[in-house]
């Protein structure tokens, strides 16, 4: 099976909600693109920089996704994106690259700037397309390697 033009478009969709959905920190939306029974798998940086933490069901992938509240602003950049037929009809595996800003407030460490950890990341998807609709079965995060950045000024 191959994925046609329209299945490719609806997925690159996806994998941009993704990233809108963790930004504006609405947890909600964000767990509805993945299936009831999805896997979410996670590093735990700075011990673990390949995915280790895994979390399954949509309310676990929302809880986990959610501790990224602890940022005042984060900033997805998606880069490449390939999709591929997965190995069942209505399956799609997918490799997305991404550098993803999260912005803490300053602390006393950093003189009170607020700082941006820069997670330049990989995915590795599993993909399902329940009644018409594409959605994660699988998201594995690799971090291929972490930037400190000062910030001059944030909104808020």
């Amino acid at each position: 099976m191959t994925l046609s033009t329209g299945d490719r478009v609806e997925l690159s969709d996806l994998v941009a909600r993704y990233a809108l959905y963790v930004d504006r920190q609405d947890f909600t939306a964000l767990a509805g693109l993945f299936t009831e029974d999805a896997v979410l798998v996670l590093p735990d940086p700075p011990k673990a920089l390949e995915p280790v933490l895994e979390y399954s069901g949509r309310e676990e992938v929302r809880k986990a996704i959610g501790r990224v509240e602890f940022f005042p602003v984060t900033s997805h950049f998606l880069g490449g994106q390939v999709f591929d037929a997965g190995p069942e009809p209505g399956t799609a595996v997918g490799y997305v690259n991404c550098a993803a800003n999260h912005v803490s407030a300053g602390t006393e460490d950093t003189g009170g700037r607020p700082v941006d950890l820069v997670w330049h990341v990989r995915y590795t998807d599993s993909y399902r397309n329940e009644e018409g609709s594409w959605r994660f079965a699988r998201r594995s995060l690799h971090i291929d390697w972490i930037e400190t950045r000062q910030v001059r000024r944030m909104r808020g």
